[in-house]
Order: structure tokens, then sequence, then C-alpha cells
């Protein structure tokens, strides 16, 4: 990273995809022996290397693709550092999206990198030709235009926390689990505590909190939404996203960068973090093979012996009840 240290260094790449759409074509020519054109193409790439015309704004396209902890974001952040070193104030920004969201911070942070674009004077503008709901349509709804296949998901704007709850079970074996905090709601429900009514409501009053500033982070991006229509938690395809006012077209983002080839030069930009030596020769691939299946062996074994040691508690608890 840029400004964040890390054991693992980062490499960036560059594509022309002008002169990899152009690389594609010769060779598309020279496969099906149309000399004709291919002799065409050439002299008017080498025309157009040599002739001068005044600067152009240039497209530049980044890749996020998002897990459940927004995970990407580090590279999307180290992207975005080295594209505002050169990029322009009338450039522009294509960001491919594909999320279906996540952590709210996590995603938050990722939508705060993206408003930087927005801050420097470039044109940001979305593709979802997948999914980008939820975290993934809160980074989405900060673009100037958002673009999307007929067929996408699109919104989910909405708040969701699933709490399991083992209280009954290690209450039937006689199982305490004390909870130490400070602070009334440091912890509002627990796993393997009794939920009171009093913390469910707290914990869901936290989960109506979080939605409200969803929302107004929504509409300061697009206001001409209808929130008491989308903000629902639903999610709809590209076409219903498109009446509905949660995006702006219908296209893919490989028709968009077509398009915009035609009359721009355009980069994709993509970092990776650089592989070690044991990556490259293998070894570390092989090494997690070998811990996974070990660990998977051992839980097996130990859920082959679940019921039988469950069956050994609920005796020795019977044999201590008679006596």
């Amino acid at each position: 990273m840029l400004f964040h240290t890390d054991k693992h260094p980062t490499e960036l790449k560059i594509t022309h995809l002008n002169k990899e759409q152009l690389h594609y074509k010769q060779q598309l020519l020279v496969s099906i022996g149309d000399k004709k054109q291919l002799k065409k193409t050439l002299k008017k790439a080498l025309f157009s290397k040599h002739k001068s015309t005044k600067e152009e704004n240039k497209v530049y396209v980044l890749d996020f693709h998002g897990d459940i902890k927004a995970t990407a974001v580090q590279q999307l952040r180290e992207e975005i550092n080295a594209l505002l070193t050169i990029a322009k104030q009338g450039d522009e920004v294509i960001i491919r999206l594909e999320s279906s969201g996540g952590l709210v911070h996590a995603y938050g942070l990722a939508s705060s990198q993206l408003a930087r674009i927005k801050e420097a004077g470039l044109k940001l503008t979305i593709c979802i030709d997948k999914v980008a709901a939820s975290g993934g349509y809160m980074m989405a709804c900060v673009a100037d235009e958002i673009l999307s296949a007929p067929f996408a998901v699109v919104g989910s704007i909405g708040v969701v926390a699933q709490v399991p709850n083992f209280h009954e079970f290690l209450e039937k074996h006689n199982v305490d689990v004390d909870v130490f905090t400070a602070g009334k709601y440091k912890r509002t429900v627990t796993m393997f505590g009794k939920n009171e009514e009093e913390n469910k409501q707290k914990f869901q009053q936290e989960l109506e909190q979080t939605h409200q500033l969803f929302q107004e982070f929504v509409t300061k991006y697009r206001p001409q939404l209808e929130l008491e229509k989308v903000a629902t938690g639903e999610h709809w395809y590209g076409t219903d996203a498109l009446n509905l006012k949660l995006v702006d077209e219908l296209k893919t983002s490989d028709s968009y960068i077509l398009e915009l080839m035609k009359n721009h030069e355009v980069y994709a930009i993509h970092t990776r973090k650089k592989p070690t030596l044991a990556e490259k020769l293998g070894l570390a691939q092989t090494a997690q093979t070998v811990v996974s299946s070990v660990i998977d062996i051992a839980v097996s074994k130990a859920m082959e012996k679940l019921p039988e040691v469950m069956a050994s508690l609920d005796n020795e608890q019977k044999m201590m009840i008679k006596k």
C-alpha cells in the first residue's frame, strides 16, 4: 500500500485497451485471410500513431469484486492513489462493480474511496454487469452515472443481522456462560447467553439507525430516488431498477467501453500482491491443501464421536440425579 506498509508489496499493471483491441483485430484478420482489410487496419493504425491532435480526455477502467469483508478495497485504494497522480479534470473513471454487499464499515470505506474520484473533478461511471446490492449499491450510488445490464441485480437498500443462539441447548446440558461487560449496552444479543427482550430491542434499534444512515447516504448522491419505494431491502433486475431510477441506463460495461474507445484512449488499471517465492514454486498451495485435508479429517472424526460423547454426558447426568 502507498500509505500502509504490507508484508507483501503490490504491483501495478496498466493495459492500453485500444492497443489490445487492435492486436486482437489484426490476429482475426490474419486468421481469416482478409488481406485487404488487414492492410487498411495497419495503415489506419500507423496514421493515427503519427497524426497530431489536441490532447483528449482519457478513460481509466478499474474492477471491484467484493466479498462480505470488502477485502478488494485494499487494491481499490491503491489503484485510486495511483490514478489521482496522473488523471486530469474531465477524465473519466469506470468501475466495473460486482458485489452483493457485506460489512457496513468495510463498504463505507469502499464508498469513500470512490467519492475521492469525484472530489478530484473526474467523472465516475459505475457499470453493473451482474450484481450491486446492499453494500454494493452503497458504492454504486456515489457515481455520476450508473449503467446496468438488463438482468443485473440492483438495490437491497436494507440492513440484516442474524445471530444463532445456543442458550437452551447449553442450559439443557448444565453449561453456564458468563459474560462480563462494562457499560449497559456493551453487549446486547449474544450467541450463548439468554437474550432479554430489552437487549433485543436495543439491537433492533441499532439496525434501524444503520438503515437510516444508509438511506441518508443514498439520498445524498441520488436525490431523485423515492426512498419509500426502494429502501425496503428488496432487490430488482436492471430493467425494473431503471424504472425506479436506481440506475441511469441499461448497458453492459463491454458496450460502453467499446463506444468510448472510438474517440478516447482507454486504460485498465489493476493491482495485485506480488507472489512470494513459495507461491511461485507452488509450495504454499501444496501446504495449504495438506493442512486443509488434515483439518477435514479431524473434524470428520470429531463429528462421528459427537453422538457418543453427548450420550455419555446424558448418562452421567442421569447417574448423578439417581445418586
